[in-house]
């Protein structure tokens, strides 16, 4: 598959898991607090990809250390923590809205940081899906009142998933996708994964009953494809694409919501449609990006 496929095919495809994964969050948070789950799905994810990372050890990018622990703190770690925190204050419509500024966050941080390029065709693309992913959050009829704390916790949770993309593709790019995801979830992510599991409570409040086999079986999915899988998705769609291209799944994400909500039996409204369109409109625009970008 030629690299203009396949960063299509692996758009769309990040795009379902980590718009399904919302489901699997609801479903885990019956179960477990909010940053218990944030927790569990980074250790678990870890675990499970430990064996990969030790048979990979000796290619560990130890002359880039530096640059995967910041990878995996801003992309994988702190995020996950403040996204719960500042959902318990705020609406998802927000929360969803923030999320989508990613690729804007991308061109600001990519030109700081590390002289990235930016077209005024991306730009555009850019400006025309964000305006579509407001539509599609505030047509949802969610409301939600103002509230400064939350919603710079969720711009500061953006800034560092922007961070993090940026610093992949510019540091760690000659690292294989599914080894850099075992890389950052085993070997820098374990053991802080499992301190915050302990301060949140969670062997305190352990009771080992059906609710909780439910719950680590949600949160296992979650972990296993929303987290593992979809962070090696990422990696490689990093590797043959650009940093704000990536960061364009934040845009597609609301539209897979939807179609969840509509295969639940939710109806879709005028205005939702209208905002669905809007955001493939925006990535028409994004779809011949010159391979510059870095």
């Amino acid at each position: 598959m030629n690299p203009e496929k396949e960063k299509w095919v692996l758009l769309v495809l990040l795009s379902v898991i980590w718009g399904s994964s919302f489901i699997l969050i609801k479903k885990s948070l019956e179960n477990f607090n909010p940053y218990e789950v944030g927790a569990l799905r980074v250790l678990i994810a870890g675990i499970i990809l430990l064996p990969l990372a030790i048979l990979n050890i000796r290619k560990f990018p130890k002359k880039h250390l530096k640059w995967l622990i910041l990878a995996a703190l801003t992309g994988n770690f702190i995020p996950m923590f403040l996204f719960p925190i500042a959902e318990t204050e705020v609406s998802s419509s927000i929360a969803g809205i923030i999320n989508s500024m990613m690729p804007i966050f991308v061109i600001i941080v990519g030109a700081l940081l590390w002289k990235f390029q930016t077209t005024k065709r991306q730009v555009i693309g850019v400006i025309i899906s964000f305006t579509g992913a407001c539509i599609l959050a505030f047509s949802g009829g969610e409301g939600g009142e103002f509230k400064l704390i939350p919603i710079l916790l969720l711009l500061l949770a953006t800034l560092f998933y922007a961070i993090s993309t940026t610093t992949v593709k510019s540091k760690l790019s000659d690292v294989p996708a599914k080894i850099l995801s075992a890389f950052v979830f085993s070997f820098v992510l374990i053991l802080p994964s499992l301190i915050a599991l302990v301060f949140a409570g969670f062997f305190n409040n352990l009771q080992v009953n059906s609710g909780l086999w439910e719950g680590l079986g949600f949160v296992s999915l979650l972990s296993i494809f929303g987290t593992g899988l979809a962070m090696m998705l990422n990696y490689k769609l990093l590797s043959v694409s650009t940093p704000l291209f990536a960061s364009t799944v934040t845009l597609l994400m609301p539209v897979v919501a939807i179609i969840w909500g509509l295969l639940d039996g939710e109806k879709l409204t005028l205005m939702q449609g209208f905002g669905g369109v809007i955001i493939l409109a925006g990535l028409i625009f994004l779809r011949q990006m010159p391979a510059a970008n870095k």
